[in-house]
């Protein structure tokens, strides 16, 4: 009899709706991740989940990214707990680094982190109940997608290279010039800076995933203490981001100026396969585009800059912080957006889009949170069909922007900009603050006699 019960009263929680969205939500990514195991299998080489599997023992490809999500999984854990979860991260790295120094292997760290990350999921499956065990997996869950995601990004990568032979480069151009051609504007600027500035930029450029981390960290400070997540934090949006902005890299694949009007990076693509080598002294013409052939391992990873929405999303996920977290967001943003640029990896027209799309994702998630509030969703519409927009009119209006830029510029600006006045109007109604405390209630006075 007490079998039955608890059977017929786990089963009702499992009915919960809570319980059937996470559900959902895991199975969801577990058949994402296989098919882009399949995927990446058909073309030779390793996918997500294998690629993550060998970093339990093999040199991981980012330490720091590791370590990061390690830190995630560390909300949920008491202060005692973070400092051995990190001294064991810690030595099992020296443990593994000592091994690889004996035998010559390539050498790395963070896999203790991920060891630790691993550790907790055991710990709450075999010493954890109820409310306690699914708040550690939430936590266990959050570290491993933010490292998840790095491999599944890589993949999408492979597979717009492997299945996109054409490049729509010279329509971004020709529409870059009603913004001014920022991407050969900043690239200068950036080359005469020195190694200093590129040096300063790179490290932005490739530690973005880590700067979020400090503000979602942040976000989650009191997890440990309140022992729930909140509604909404800035690793939702961030990995949402990166899912859906490869999709749109399928439709509208692009390499960047490096890659099609410079002599490349990263030892991939560039002058054998550029229209010239103009990138970044001399301007692309502005003649009828066409499509470009490209290699088969450039990934098409342009339209829209990923990175602009990332770091646009850090921005404002920092707004209620501290003011030296502020800051530091503002400069990671602007920084990101100077390293787009000056290495020529994006045009400013995908900075513009990816301004749009971390908007609208973020107005989304946050309407979701709200119970699809009527003016959430009028500011998600707004979003998507500026987005459609831009991207309806970069394909097939680029020479009459080129033609107008006086006039296709502005009105790309004011696009963008209605999106983020929409945005910021909406949140300020949905979280009112007084402009001024309210008056102290006076007592009344006894009467006379």
């Amino acid at each position: 009899m007490f079998s039955r019960i608890s059977v017929r009263r786990a089963f009702a929680a499992w009915r919960r709706p809570r319980a059937v969205l996470w559900t959902t939500a895991g199975v969801a990514v577990l058949g994402f991740l296989v098919a882009l195991e399949v995927a990446a299998r058909h073309y030779g080489l390793p996918g997500p989940i294998t690629t993550q599997a060998r970093e339990v023992v093999l040199a991981p490809d980012s330490g720091p990214l590791l370590y990061a999500s390690m830190a995630l999984t560390m909300v949920v854990l008491t202060w005692r707990q973070r400092l051995v979860a990190a001294c064991c991260a810690v030595g099992v790295d020296v443990v593994f680094a000592l091994v690889r120094w004996a035998v010559g292997a390539e050498m790395n760290f963070g896999n203790g982190a991920l060891w630790v990350i691993l550790g907790c999921a055991v710990v709450a499956l075999t010493r954890r109940t109820g409310r306690e065990r699914a708040l550690l997996l939430k936590g266990v869950g959050l570290g491993l997608l933010l490292v998840a995601g790095r491999k599944t990004g890589d993949t999408w990568l492979l597979i717009t290279s492997k299945t996109r032979p054409t490049v729509l480069d010279e329509y971004l151009a020709t529409a870059d010039h009603a913004l001014g051609d920022p991407a050969w504007l900043v690239g200068r600027i950036v080359e005469a800076t020195g190694p200093v500035g590129h040096h300063i930029l790179d490290f932005v450029y490739v530690k973005l995933a880590v700067a979020a981390v400090v503000i979602a960290v942040w976000q989650l400070r009191k997890v440990a203490v309140e022992r729930r997540f909140p509604r909404h934090h800035l690793v939702r949006t961030f990995l949402v981001v990166g899912l859906l902005g490869p999709a749109v890299y399928m439709i509208f694949p692009v390499v960047g100026p490096v890659f099609a009007y410079g002599d490349g990076a990263w030892g991939t693509g560039g002058a054998p396969w550029a229209v010239a080598d103009l990138w970044p002294h001399t301007l692309p013409p502005a003649g009828a585009p066409e499509h470009l052939l490209y290699d088969e391992f450039t990934p098409r990873n342009c339209m829209p800059s990923l990175h602009t929405a990332w770091s646009v999303v850090i921005f404002l996920h920092s707004r209620t912080g501290p003011r030296l977290l502020r800051y530091a967001a503002t400069f990671w943003l602007v920084a990101t957006l100077s390293a787009t640029l000056g290495f020529g990896y994006h045009y400013g027209v995908d900075l513009v889009a990816g301004v749009v799309f971390a908007y609208t994702v973020e107005a989304a998630l946050r309407t979701f949170d709200r119970g699809w509030d009527p003016a959430g969703l009028r500011l998600v519409a707004l979003g998507v069909a500026v987005f459609a927009v831009l991207l309806t009119a970069y394909r097939f209006l680029p020479v009459e922007m080129a033609r107008h830029p006086w006039l296709a510029g502005p009105l790309l600006l004011l696009l963008m900009a209605s999106v983020i006045y929409g945005y910021h109007r909406t949140v300020s109604r949905w979280n009112p603050e007084p402009l001024v405390a309210p008056a102290p209630r006076q007592q009344p006075q006894p009467e006379p006699a």
